[in-house]
């Protein structure tokens, strides 16, 4: 069963070049002009953090977001774009430096609760029932500063909240092992899929898998993807690549090790990925030293690595993959991929 690709990206994936080291060096792009970039690219659905929708909402009324959420809406199906989903941004704001849900201070784990119920009005509005929760800094940098039990129950109870708030949202996880925190509490798939189990409507938990962050964990992108498809719990899923482990870098897909790109490609394209609304999401970052104007290349190139990947997957002959499989000749079958890499 072939999948069915269609391709999303979020407005910080166009950027300005700062980091930890240095200051910005390009110019920022209005959004409307990021917005007007996405069809000429090839890309449909716009991935979006609450305050991507609303950047003043932390200083606006819950009927005064939902209202701004909706003026968006508009600008959207002008463009002819979809939101696939909008995630709470809790790891700028004071409240959130040791944690939103597992944070030891009571009004601070108060504030999560609230922006994440925000978060879901923006969809609401916006048209998409998909909550992705990156849990950046639901973790520690000291072991002892948090009980692990009593942190896990935590986020268990955000997202029951968040469930009861909207019967109709969807939670997806987005697991990371590290960064921005020293240890985050569910640093892989499985314990993403596992936090279902703790509310009463696990079957609207799933998760997203990022490649840089399956590989952070050490982990194989593709057999993440394919143990979370395995649970049918894999909703949409953010492509790059990455070089070791070390910091998140969100290089263009397929970059760094072309081979791993194919078999992400091939697991989702085998298994029907798509079919039933999953988004590609490409969560790549343009490289610092990129001059302005030439800044999106990076996106433009990761959906046509994928598509260059996915034409290649379609053309490999599964009756020859099947008898190089039986007789064991792996060097055989790995020359064979290879082989057709190449020839790609």
């Amino acid at each position: 069963m072939q999948g069915t690709f269609r391709f999303s990206f979020g407005p910080w994936n166009i950027h300005e070049g700062a980091d930890p080291f240095g200051p910005e060096v390009r110019k920022t792009i209005p959004f409307n002009e990021k917005l007007a970039a996405y069809k000429k690219m090839g890309f449909d659905g716009v991935q979006f953090h609450d305050d991507d929708a609303v950047p003043n909402m932390a200083n606006m009324t819950p009927a005064e977001i939902i209202k701004e959420a909706s003026e968006l809406k508009k600008v959207l199906d002008d463009h002819g774009l979809v939101p696939e989903f909008v995630a709470p941004r809790m790891w700028f704001a004071p409240e959130t430096i040791d944690g939103g849900y597992t944070n030891n201070c009571p009004e601070c784990r108060k504030y999560a609760i609230e922006r994440s119920k925000r978060t879901i009005d923006i969809a609401k509005a916006l048209g998409t029932r998909n909550i992705v929760l990156w849990l950046a800094r639901e973790g520690t940098y000291i072991r002892e500063a948090k009980d692990p039990v009593l942190a896990t129950e935590r986020i268990a109870e955000a997202m029951q909240t968040m469930l009861d708030y909207d019967k109709d949202i969807r939670i997806m996880i987005e697991s990371k092992p590290n960064e921005p925190m020293d240890h985050t509490y569910i640093p892989t798939i499985g314990h993403a899929i596992a936090m279902g189990l703790m509310t009463n409507a696990p079957e609207r938990v799933g998760c997203l898998i990022e490649t840089a962050h399956a590989l952070l964990a050490n982990l194989s992108p593709s057999d993440e993807m394919g143990f979370a498809m395995a649970h049918k719990k894999l909703w949409s899923v953010h492509l790059n690549d990455q070089n070791g482990l070390k910091f998140d870098q969100d290089l263009t897909f397929g970059a760094v090790d072309p081979r791993r790109a194919l078999n992400q490609v091939r697991v989702l394209d085998r298994n029907g990925f798509g079919n039933n609304g999953e988004w590609v999401g490409l969560d790549v970052k343009v490289m610092r030293t990129q001059k302005s104007g030439v800044d999106m290349k990076h996106l433009e190139y990761s959906r046509k690595i994928f598509l260059k990947l996915l034409e290649i997957s379609r053309s490999l002959d599964d009756s020859k993959i099947e008898q190089l499989t039986a007789e064991r000749d792996y060097e055989e079958l790995n020359y064979y991929i290879l082989d057709a890499m190449l020839k790609g």
